[in-house]
């Protein structure tokens, strides 16, 4: 099996390692076998978009990450909600605020 799929595979147990979820937990909410999962997990298949997304959704992590290994921002629901209470002119304002807060942080970490 090639390289990508034996890191996507390991990336996967990782993840699913960390959640605290079974191989057939996790194989049930991915609508795979659990058969399937461990040989993905273990590099011996590969796996369609398909299938991929499934696991990704399951394990609520980016499909880049389990490809890739970087890290990229995912979606937080929270947060969105909460922006949703503020009308249009007050979230102008938030983002104004939010981007001071980001390069104060950004310079605080520089000074570190």
């Amino acid at each position: 099996m090639t390289k990508i799929y034996v890191d996507a595979g390991e990336r996967i147990f990782l993840v699913r390692s960390m959640r605290g979820y079974t191989r057939e937990y996790l194989a049930e909410k991915a609508n795979i076998s659990s058969k399937f999962l461990y040989e993905i997990e273990t590099g011996k298949k590969g796996f369609s978009a398909d299938v991929l997304y499934h696991i990704c959704v399951a394990l609520d992590v980016n499909c880049d990450y389990i490809i890739t290994g970087k890290e990229e921002y995912t979606f937080d629901a929270k947060l969105a909600a909460t922006l949703q209470l503020f009308d249009k002119n007050q979230t102008e304002n938030l983002s104004i605020i939010l981007r001071a807060i980001y390069e104060i942080n950004n310079v605080l970490n520089q000074n570190n």
